[in-house]
């Protein structure tokens, strides 16, 4: 009886573990601080979440880890902690906070980013690559770039990437790359979340990439003297466009081009943005073809087929395959699998510029969505086929 009793627990506890092992097994993420427990993630990609906060009446979960941006409530144990186990979660980076008693808090288990327009909690979501995980290949530098702008009125950071053998190759001139950030995220983005310098590095000594620098600069300028804008000080959407183009050819192009080793000519210069930076890519970039040489477009708006039908359109560029192609050397465009309004978008643009002649590349990164990974992948496959 007693051998019966304990063959029939053995079994039971043994049917547990399996189904432990079937439902996921939780780890701490990568991102998280040093010793930080949560947030854990399992092997079927769902997250833990948990915050100590016992004297909260409420906390809920909110950001990109959700579906919809409806904040969702967590459950409280008793030793005060606040749980919450999502559903997958889509591979790549990921932002999101809690809400106690409806005021925003980061998590204190990850770091935290510039990202929805203010510091907030951001976690990695495993995506089985490490093409943007530092390696043991000679490394770059980024260094932060000061600098005044007349017309802003204001001191402006740039992040600046220089490739391993800058420092080395003495007289050596390099091309560059200026690329952008998105919406509610600053010039720390690409470098930070982005992983653009172990992607560029890896990319580099892998002779998959010509040696070049990367200029990140911040995607928001308001001129000092809207007035000569005829801007509104307000208008956000005009200093995405008007003022920070003129920011970008006055100032920011001069200003690195001048400090920096760089070869001259518009075919040594490139320029791409993702979402919201990729929208200023075209009109900053499209509108001066004298400037560019490469354009790309990482899961971005601004432009469209519509382009093809308007003879005017950015100086009329797209209005003779033969110029375009001699101006244009390398026309990108990117975006997730997981963002079915983008590459229907891109599908529209892809099947307009074949038919007129005009030379473009897209691609698709397959399961991500609109966030890091996807725009990661963009500039791997991006970056190699430039300045060649």
């Amino acid at each position: 009886m007693k051998k019966s009793k304990f063959i029939c627990l053995f079994s039971t506890l043994l049917s547990v573990q399996i189904l432990f092992a079937q439902s996921g097994i939780f780890a701490p993420a990568a991102s998280n601080i040093t010793g930080a427990e949560f947030p854990k993630i399992s092997n079927d990609l769902r997250v833990w979440l948990q915050i100590k906060a016992p004297l909260a009446k409420t906390v809920q979960l909110a950001g990109s880890l959700l579906p919809s941006s409806t904040p969702v409530d967590m459950e409280k144990d008793a030793d005060g902690n606040w749980k919450m186990i999502t559903s997958p979660i889509v591979p790549g980076f990921h932002y999101y906070w809690f809400l106690v008693d409806g005021v925003r808090v980061n998590d204190p288990g990850c770091d935290t980013y510039h990202g929805w327009a203010m510091p907030t909690s951001g976690i990695e979501i495993p995506t089985g690559e490490d093409f943007f995980e530092p390696k043991d290949v000679p490394r770059g530098d980024v260094r932060e770039h000061w600098y005044y702008s007349a017309i802003t009125g204001k001191w402006r950071r740039a992040f600046v990437y220089t490739p391993a053998e800058y420092e080395t190759a003495a007289g050596k001139q390099y091309p560059i790359l200026y690329l952008l950030h998105g919406s509610g995220e600053n010039e720390r983005g690409w470098s930070f979340q982005g992983r653009m310098s172990f992607i560029m590095d890896n990319l580099i000594a892998a002779k998959k990439a010509v040696p070049m620098v990367v200029v990140m600069d911040n995607g928001y300028a308001v001129a000092k003297d809207t007035a000569a804008y005829q801007l509104n000080a307000d208008n956000r959407a005009n200093s995405r466009s008007v003022v920070l183009a003129d920011v970008y050819v006055k100032e920011i192009i001069p200003a690195m081009e001048s400090f920096y080793r760089i070869r001259p000519g518009r075919e040594n210069r490139a320029i791409a943005g993702l979402s919201m930076g990729g929208g200023q890519t075209a009109y900053i970039g499209l509108n001066h073809p004298d400037l560019f040489s490469s354009l790309g477009f990482f899961s971005a708006g601004g432009i469209s087929a519509d382009v093809l039908s308007d003879p005017n359109a950015y100086g009329g560029l797209f209005s003779s395959a033969a110029s375009f192609n001699s101006k244009v050397k390398v026309f990108w465009f990117g975006a997730g699998t997981e963002e079915p309004s983008l590459i229907t978008r891109y599908a529209t643009l892809k099947t307009a510029l074949e038919k007129a002649g005009m030379k473009a590349v897209f691609y698709e990164s397959q399961g991500t969505a609109h966030e890091w990974h996807t725009w990661r992948r963009c500039l791997k496959e991006f970056a190699p086929l430039l300045f060649k």
